[in-house]
């Protein structure tokens, strides 16, 4: 049979998800929209914190929240990516950029943002604008204050006119510069200068970030954790996963039968990022536009390989080559992909004389590696991020399958096994 041709891929491994495309999340976005802009298009300012995992689908969310908050309220939308990022020199050139392609969202402040900050359109090309990059070197010094950076965006507000009713800044991409210990004191700067003004700049500050990098914030300036409303975002649930992956295949002109959306719900374990990369791979495994069980747990298979290579191999496999410390990670993965954390008892049982001698080390070494650390209770630790649980635990069938083509069908985990018999 002639494979299907494809078209467009319904799947964005890696990036935002289409607002299109965005399912899910009633409860944060409804938190984020009535709490911060329904506040802010009230008048009053809002600092939030956007805090999950990563995979969880923090920058999705944000990006999904300005364009309902854009279109219901009227907010500007400024959205900043501070990846390499380093200091606040860099924050405020960021800044500056983000609100010179704040134009590009919205026609009727198209005209208003390019006359109000004209001077930085220059000959370089940048995501559909050309910009001065020069002129945007030379002024972004004049933000590297909080009270410069509050009247540049006040007075971008001032010549949106009615086009808008306030903004809502997004700082995203938090790792580097969240060690620089004045990002912290900037951002509570900025905020409390903002709220005691005489008239606060209607503004909603949305920082989306890992837990490890708001604590990092607060270990460099303590006073910071009272600033910011906490939005936590969680795995999403099995209706969720569903939903998505319905709504994405039906984008694509595609069915997918009971069994094949029961593996990708089960192997996505509720992380945004593992579902783009499995439903990708799937999408373009399936050769009659309706996915089956098998070309599923193929995708599951290649997804997880893909997972591995850019987030998890560097880290812990191409670290630990011991084979008694592979066959502790097996022991681990076997322990199954839910929950956070595990306990040192349970990764014990079944080891041979020789890994057990070794599990200490091991754990010394994942905890180097700041894979694990030690968790509340004796005996247990906890992931830091639980995307490497679930690649451990995808990786483990995985292996069986390429490096032993005589094992028992019996000893794979349950998905190994239907792939077993298809390729025997």
């Amino acid at each position: 049979m002639a494979s299907r041709e494809k078209g467009k891929s319904p799947f964005h491994p890696g990036q935002p998800i289409p607002a299109e495309l965005f399912v899910g999340r009633k409860l944060q976005i409804d938190r984020i929209l009535q709490r911060g802009a329904a506040q802010v298009a009230a008048g009053k300012p809002v600092a939030m914190f956007v805090q999950g995992e990563y995979g969880i689908g923090k920058s999705s969310i944000a990006n999904y929240a300005q364009r309902v908050a854009e279109q219901k309220y009227k907010l500007l939308r400024v959205s900043v990516n501070l990846g390499g990022a380093k200091d606040i020199e860099d924050l405020a050139g960021r800044v500056l950029e983000a609100v010179v392609r704040a134009g590009e969202t919205n026609v009727s402040t198209a005209e208003r943002v390019k006359g109000w900050l004209g001077k930085y359109v220059g000959k370089q090309q940048l995501l559909g604008l050309t910009l001065n990059l020069e002129a945007l070197k030379a002024d972004t010094p004049s933000l590297s204050t909080p009270g410069q950076m509050l009247a540049f965006l006040r007075e971008t507000l001032v010549r949106m006119g009615d086009a808008a009713g306030g903004v809502f800044l997004v700082l995203d991409e938090l790792n580097g510069i969240v060690n620089n210990p004045h990002f912290a004191h900037f951002i509570k700067g900025f905020v409390e200068e903002n709220a005691m003004a005489t008239t606060p700049l209607p503004l909603l500050l949305m920082l989306c970030g890992v837990e490890e990098r708001r604590r990092a914030m607060i270990q460099c300036h303590p006073p910071i954790d009272r600033i910011f409303d906490i939005v936590e975002i969680e795995k999403m649930d099995r209706g969720e996963m569903k939903e998505f992956f319905e709504r994405s295949f039906r984008e694509a002109d595609m069915a997918v039968d009971a069994k094949a959306m029961d593996a990708l719900i089960t192997y996505s374990a509720g992380f945004p990022k593992i579902m783009h990369v499995v439903g990708d791979e799937a999408y373009y495994l399936d050769q009659d536009g309706t996915l089956d069980y098998t070309e599923a747990m193929d995708a599951v298979v290649s997804a997880a390989e893909e997972v591995g290579r850019k987030y998890v191999d560097q880290q812990v496999y191409k670290a630990l080559r011991s084979l008694d410390y592979q066959s502790i990670l097996q022991k681990i993965a076997g322990l199954g992909p839910s929950g956070d954390s595990f306990f040192k008892r349970d990764v014990a049982d079944g080891l041979t004389p020789a890994e057990l001698k070794k599990l200490g080390n091991f754990l010394q070494r994942m905890k180097k590696l700041n894979v694990i650390r030690s968790g509340d209770s004796a005996g247990e630790y906890v992931f830091n991020v639980q995307m490497v649980r679930l690649y451990i635990w995808l990786k483990s069938f995985v292996k069986v399958l390429t490096a032993v083509p005589t094992v028992s069908p019996d000893s794979l985990p349950p998905v190994a096994k239907v792939k077993s018999k298809r390729n025997a």
